[in-house]
């Protein structure tokens, strides 16, 4: 991945984060990590299985996981082929 490729995605949540803090208007927020994670995992996982067309093995290397780790993703996030 290029660099303008990871600085778009990291903008990306960037922007995403502020408007999150300006949307709350005052109240303190909670579990950002997780909510962020959350937010971002599914939609990774799909959009890297559907680029390996469904191959596992292939996405689990594309993310640099073990296939094992990915399977164990895909089913406490319902992900389904």
């Amino acid at each position: 991945m290029s660099t303008r490729q990871t600085n778009e995605i990291a903008d990306c949540v960037k922007r995403s984060l502020e408007k999150y803090f300006k949307d709350l208007d005052g109240e303190m927020p909670r579990s950002i990590y997780d909510m962020v994670i959350r937010n971002v995992e599914r939609p990774m996982i799909e959009v890297i299985l559907d680029q390996a067309e469904g191959n596992q093995s292939i996405a689990a290397e594309m993310l640099g996981i073990n296939r094992n780790t990915l399977r164990k993703k895909m089913q406490s996030l319902n992900i389904k082929l």
